[in-house]
């Protein structure tokens, strides 16, 4: 019953933001339009920023879902493109209104589950401190991350299939040959 309050809340957060930026967004605003008091709100809540990250967690925990592999990375990322993109009224209004260091740290946990997993997978056998494989995957956190924001800024004009495509033909066996020169054998 808890999660389904919560998806009514964040929808009907999705709904208000169809028709104003989040900062002018109140808590009465959600409760009545989703048919529940503001005591309910509270219980799961504590703001509507609150709100607001954990439905992007939900949308990013969905969206990678199990495409955390070497081989299966580019859907994943594909897909947290493709959450952003389904959800670009809320993510706009998020990107505006909702500290941009917010929205790049958030950016920052979801990319990174998704690349710490396929460094991990690349590097088993291999000795490599662990030290150099988190040095792996943050350099590909900030640079996907700074290609994610950079999407949103430019209104995501760019298709996601070309931005993933260009990112695969950049990196293509790059994660592999970093963890063998960073090898401890």
């Amino acid at each position: 019953m808890a999660e389904f309050t919560k998806r009514a809340l964040e929808e009907s957060l999705k709904r208000m933001l169809m028709k104003k930026p989040v900062n002018k967004i109140t808590i009465n605003d959600i409760t009545e339009d989703c048919g529940v008091n503001r005591a309910t709100f509270y219980y799961h809540f504590k703001d509507i920023y609150d709100l607001v990250e954990w439905s992007c967690e939900e949308d990013s925990k969905r969206a990678a879902d199990g495409n955390t592999t070497y081989d299966t990375w580019e859907q994943g990322f594909l897909n947290i493109f493709y959450a952003i993109e389904e959800n670009k009224p809320f993510i706009l209004n998020v990107y505006h209104y909702v500290s941009q260091e917010q929205i790049t740290q958030y950016l920052y946990r979801v990319v990174y589950r998704l690349i710490k997993d396929v460094v991990e997978e690349c590097a088993e056998g291999m000795s490599v401190r662990e030290e150099d494989k988190k040095f792996i995957a943050d350099f590909y956190k900030f640079a996907f991350v700074g290609i994610i924001l950079d999407w949103i800024r430019n209104d995501m004009k760019t298709s996601p299939e070309q931005l993933v495509a260009r990112i695969s033909a950049l990196i293509e066996g790059d994660v592999v040959r970093m963890l063998e020169k960073c090898r401890i054998d």
